[in-house]
């Protein structure tokens, strides 16, 4: 099959978080399988001339290829995310361009698959090519949406495509508007693609998905076990895996002592890679801090940057227990994959997660997720039952202090049963998320023989 990727984000090129890898493992799995996967992005901070130029890494499998459009006017900046109303003029016309070069190019797609918001416009236009390839529209947060005044885009089609469907006000709203045009929709988890159904999750979008639920597919991302495996790992000290785990005590050592702390075995080393925004439940973990940190012994290290009032919050905490609250303001590859080596448990406490990528990573070096009961959280991460010895991490339930001081305080217990503790690492060590198990089910909404994606309407 011909598969045309546009998005954003694409790693090593452009990340800013979990859809870059996403798109990057998806892409090329399905270029292992035989497929030829034509993936389009913007060339970020680049400011040469208008054009089209290939991307694709050396160790890129054969029939990926990859282009990034260089358009200096709209993303000369290096930033891939503006943050104000440029945003909307340089993801239509991104879109717009992604379609139209693909088309010259002699590409023609038997599916267009656009990732969230910014790549919408891709599936929101009429395509160059008759008859239209069918589309898919991947919803990896529905909480950032592209909304827009109308004043954001010039009077003519683009504008018009991108309108929202689901307010009387003109505005416009490019997710909504590749949801109510695209042939099929998917979001990154089941248990998501239930959640945005209803007001809580929704974000104002779940009555135009109730009106297309029968096209909406939830399915969990996958990990490429090339970049995250203890086993190969460049950025870390020692590698190790589930059959010689030896080499994790070596890790943590390592990193308590670049972070200049106390290196104590007793005292579990809990880690946190997250942006610093209400939807990772910062503003929950901010008030059970100072109760945790008093009722449990541990050592918490947050690695991540994002809304001031919650760095502000987290500053003044980690200063008030030094040692117990460590607070790492960057983002950075290296040390994410050293604190995921270096840790023994990893805290999730979001308030809503469409499928999370870091605790997928975690399980894998062994570092135990506590997550909470949502989204692609409730679908990978199985609670360890002690009287079975099965389960692979903490999974609780309420969004308030009692649930992650319960989360958190059953995870510290088995961390202090070394028999337990052991099989639940291994148990951890041991699932499989790649590609090779996940990509499957995209491919099977991609095939001709699907009577869903084909149909047009």
């Amino acid at each position: 099959m011909r598969i045309l990727m546009v998005t954003a984000e694409f790693a090593p090129l452009a990340k800013v978080g979990g859809l870059a890898d996403m798109v990057a493992g998806l892409s090329a799995w399905l270029a292992t399988e035989g497929h030829e996967v034509r993936v389009i992005l913007p060339a970020y901070g680049v400011t040469e001339a208008p054009a089209l130029r290939r991307a694709t890494p050396d160790q890129a499998p054969p029939g990926l290829e990859i282009f990034e459009l260089i358009a200096p006017e709209h993303f000369g900046d290096p930033a891939v995310y503006l943050g104000d109303d440029r945003d909307a003029l340089r993801f239509a016309l991104f879109g717009e361009a992604a379609l139209a070069h693909a088309q010259a190019d002699g590409f023609h797609p038997d599916v267009i698959h656009a990732h969230d918001w910014h790549a919408a416009a891709a599936v929101a236009l009429p395509g160059p090519w008759t008859p239209s390839p069918p589309t898919l529209l991947t919803l990896h947060n529905i909480g950032y949406q592209g909304i827009f005044g109308l004043d954001a885009l010039p009077d003519g089609p683009l504008r018009e495509a991108l309108r929202d469907p689901t307010v009387a006000e003109p505005r416009l709203n490019f997710l909504a508007a590749g949801i109510a045009r695209a042939t099929t929709l998917t979001t990154v988890s089941p248990t998501h693609a239930s959640e945005i159904l209803t007001a809580e999750y929704g974000a104002g979008l779940e009555g135009l998905l109730r009106e297309r639920a029968d096209r909406l597919h939830g399915i969990l991302n996958g990990v490429d076990y090339g970049l995250w495996s203890p086993a190969h790992d460049p950025l870390i000290e020692h590698a190790y895996s589930a059959e010689t785990p030896d080499g994790k005590a070596h890790n943590r050592a390592a990193l308590l002592e670049a972070l200049g702390l106390v290196v104590d075995d007793q005292v579990p080393i809990v880690g946190m890679i997250t942006r610093l925004t209400a939807q990772k439940g910062i503003d929950l973990l901010i008030e059970a801090l100072p109760g945790l940190v008093a009722a449990q012994e541990f050592s918490l290290v947050i690695l991540g940057m994002g809304e001031p009032r919650y760095v502000e919050a987290l500053r003044t905490l980690a200063e008030a227990h030094p040692g117990a609250i460590t607070l790492l303001e960057a983002h950075d590859e290296r040390l994410a994959h050293r604190l995921l080596a270096g840790s023994d448990l990893l805290l999730m406490p979001s308030r809503y997660e469409p499928c999370g990528l870091t605790q997928l990573y975690a399980m894998r070096y062994g570092t135990i997720p506590v997550v909470r009961a949502t989204g692609g959280l409730a679908d990978s991460v199985q609670h360890f039952d002690p009287a079975t010895g099965e389960g692979t991490g903490v999974v609780f339930r309420d969004y308030d202090v009692g649930g992650i001081s319960w989360g958190l305080g059953q995870a510290l217990a088995w961390f202090a049963a070394p028999a337990l503790w052991s099989r639940v690492v291994a148990n951890a060590m041991r699932t499989d998320f790649s590609w090779a198990k996940q990509g499957p089910a995209y491919l099977a909404l991609y095939l001709p023989s699907n009577d869903r994606l084909n149909r047009i309407e």
